[in-house]
């Protein structure tokens, strides 16, 4: 291939490249057609502008922080003000603004834990709880761009005052929960599991895990609070690849994501809060192709979601690049080199592709791009989803930003009779992926899919 075609197909692969919850500079898709229309939603390409940051994935990181304020997670003015303090540095280079992204967040969590020190003390119990809850969100945004070095031992440090504050900040705030050890292979997965009911009544269960960078902490900000007020257990936790699993076991991705929800729901099945046939999995970002896969060899799933669908991610990345799947597989396997060198020094100019390389070498096991490219080819749905037996909300957004017309694609080839279709609209202002920045609309239409489905068959809520 000529070298002065690499450079645009180098772009737009990596521009689609897996990131979980992170936003793009990419021009977005036009809209695919859904079977379920939400309401103002409209056909154009339009998406909102960036607010302090001119990147778009820091802006997107930022809105990530800013969604979780409706929940205690954050709050708008120490965000934007840190992010202000970030954004001076990004005519400085990509090194500048991104050592400046942890420096300035990292500052945050710092000022804003000894506000919870200093109340706790004063036993001033709900504000410390409060503090330390935002606290532990602003150490999780400081971590962000961190993982070019696994070794750096910030990455641990600032995983335990997240988790630390987190815990604290929920118990002060009187938050029923309890922290988790899920029996997994030969060591542990860690979550929460979150009550619906302080009696210990039986109820629905939604158990949920993030993609490819979240963590199960951050799922209470995003559907675990909003699940306990309607009525649903929520137990959230983080797989291999995620959260606490890669920071601290040095568990890595794998596709067969069944071999990880079947020992969780062995354990959440034996708990006595739970009804056993209604129990959903939850998917979220990388998440989209992770719950549908572990759906097609778990029978005992009530139902899924996807937010947002993914059926093939090798596909993806083929179609991003303007390539045929074969196309691209030679290049990765007869350029090597070639590939590796030029993405080494193209991500050295670009946040995104900085952070989703280094990131995603990290968090699959391999130690450069190619190999990381390549790991993707066994992340697919082909020969596994005609196995899924349970309803599937499939969730897309109108200007998907990382997988294209991958949810589309993952509605079309499941059985018609168990599929469900929502994408929103960057009109409504849930254009971001996963619907960043409008948590609450998102889970006003998710949880009312759920409420109906779990309805059907004459068992009522």
């Amino acid at each position: 291939m000529a070298r002065l075609l690499i450079v645009p197909v180098l772009l737009l692969l990596f521009l689609a490249s897996f990131a979980g919850c992170l936003g793009s500079s990419k021009e977005p898709a036009a809209a695919t057609g859904t079977p379920v229309k939400t309401p103002g939603a409209n056909t154009t390409n339009g998406t909102a502008n960036t607010i302090i940051f001119s990147d778009r994935s820091l802006y997107f990181e930022l809105v990530r922080t800013l969604g979780k304020a409706s929940e205690h997670g954050s709050d708008l003015g120490e965000s934007l003000e840190t992010a202000s303090r970030i954004a001076a540095h990004e005519g400085e280079g990509l090194h500048p603004v991104l050592g400046a992204w942890y420096r300035e967040w990292n500052a945050t969590a710092e000022r804003i834990h000894a506000i919870g020190v200093e109340a706790e003390q004063k036993h001033h119990t709900l504000s410390a709880g409060d503090a330390y809850l935002r606290a532990s969100e602003y150490a999780r945004a400081a971590d962000f761009f961190l993982h070019d070095d696994p070794a750096n031992p910030e990455i641990v440090r600032l995983w335990d005052r997240m988790h630390a504050d987190f815990v604290r900040g929920l118990t002060l705030t009187g938050v029923r929960f309890e922290e988790v050890e899920i029996p997994y292979e030969n060591t542990t997965l860690h979550g929460y599991f979150w009550p619906a009911y302080a009696d210990g009544r039986r109820a629905p269960t939604i158990v949920v895990h993030q993609g490819f960078d979240g963590t199960a902490e951050e799922c209470w900000f995003g559907l675990g609070a909003d699940g306990v007020r309607r009525g649903y257990n929520v137990l959230a936790f983080d797989g291999p690849g995620q959260g606490r699993a890669i920071r601290k076991q040095g568990l890595h991705f794998r596709p067969d994501w069944e071999a990880v929800v079947t020992p969780v729901l062995n354990w959440t099945l034996a708990r006595p809060e739970v009804e056993p046939d209604r129990v959903v999995l939850y998917g979220i970002s990388m998440g989209g192709y992770l719950a549908p896969r572990a759906a097609a060899y778990e029978p005992r799933l009530r139902a899924v979601i996807a937010n947002e669908g993914v059926y093939d991610v090798f596909e993806n990345d083929a179609n991003a690049a303007r390539m045929t799947t074969d196309q691209l597989r030679d290049f990765l396997y007869n350029k090597t080199d070639e590939y590796n060198g030029f993405v080494a020094g193209m991500i050295e100019h670009d946040a995104q592709l900085y952070w989703a390389t280094t990131h995603g070498q990290w968090a699959f096991g391999v130690s450069n791009p190619a190999d990381l490219m390549k790991a993707h080819e066994a992340y697919t749905m082909n020969g596994s989803v005609d196995r899924i037996s349970c309803p599937v909300l499939v969730l897309d957004v109108e200007n998907n930003q990382f997988f294209g017309s991958q949810a589309r694609r993952l509605y079309d080839a499941l059985p018609p009779a168990h599929r469900t279709m929502i994408t929103f609209s960057a009109s409504e202002g849930a254009g971001l992926h996963c619907q960043a920045g409008a948590q609450l609309l998102g889970n006003q239409r998710i949880f009312d899919w759920l409420d109906e489905e779990l309805t059907k068959g004459g068992n009522p809520r």
